[in-house]
């Protein structure tokens, strides 16, 4: 069972991320295929929200949690999943309201680097 979890979670890692990504996560070792088994394996996988969905929930999670290490790779998520730089930005700032300023403004400045790496604005 948990061989075909962590193929299920793999495949859909790589639907929201990258190759480069899933390298870094599965170099964690036996985080890491938990990482791939649980959230993307089991979580990811449910038909409930859309992966656009998910990657909204996530955002707002990572900005509301100061988890700035998390943000870039997600927002780089968002994008691929559909998302445009405009709703990014409600979606950070409509997070403010709640989890504060602070956050919120690291999380814009990392979308702004995010859309620059990528040519967008």
């Amino acid at each position: 069972m948990s061989d075909d979890r962590y193929e299920r979670g793999r495949r859909r890692f790589l639907e929201v991320h990258d190759e480069k990504a899933l390298a870094a996560v599965e170099g964690l070792g036996d985080l890491g295929r938990a990482i791939v088994e649980f959230a993307y394996g089991d979580v990811y996988t449910r038909e409930a929200l859309s992966l656009r969905d998910r990657e909204i929930a996530a955002v707002a999670a990572l900005v509301a949690t100061g988890r700035s290490s998390q943000i870039p790779q997600h927002l780089r998520a968002s994008l691929k999943a559909g998302l445009t730089p405009d709703e990014l930005r409600e979606v950070i700032l409509q997070t403010a309201t709640i989890a504060g300023f602070p956050p919120a403004m690291n999380a814009m400045s990392t979308l702004k680097s995010v859309l620059a790496e990528q040519g967008a604005s």
